[in-house]
């Protein structure tokens, strides 16, 4: 769990990525779940777009895709969610929060 001001950090470091992955009608697969996985381990943070003929929640979707990778949400705005999860991948650069 993040504090206010962890959450804020993220936030707006998290304003300046473009999303990676969408998320449709046919909800969370598998595969996208593995992708999703490799782009946490190798970035830490990442944005991911809920499209306009989702019939899913926006606040379901992310506490349902946060608890298959581990991850944590940082946010969700409007049809964007955050996310983020520590990653055990040497030789990157890790978010200071």
């Amino acid at each position: 769990m993040f504090t206010s001001k962890q959450r804020s950090v993220l936030r707006s470091i998290a304003q300046t990525i473009e999303p990676i992955g969408q998320i449709g009608k046919g909800g969370i697969s598998e595969n996208m779940v593995k992708t999703f996985s490799e782009a946490l381990e190798a970035r830490e943070l990442i944005k991911l777009t809920l499209l306009n003929n989702s019939d899913e929640d926006i606040k379901e979707i992310s506490t349902e895709l946060a608890e298959k990778l581990g991850a944590e949400v940082v946010c969700t705005i409007g049809h964007k969610i955050v996310l983020y999860r520590y990653s055990n991948k040497k030789g990157i650069k890790h978010i200071k929060y």
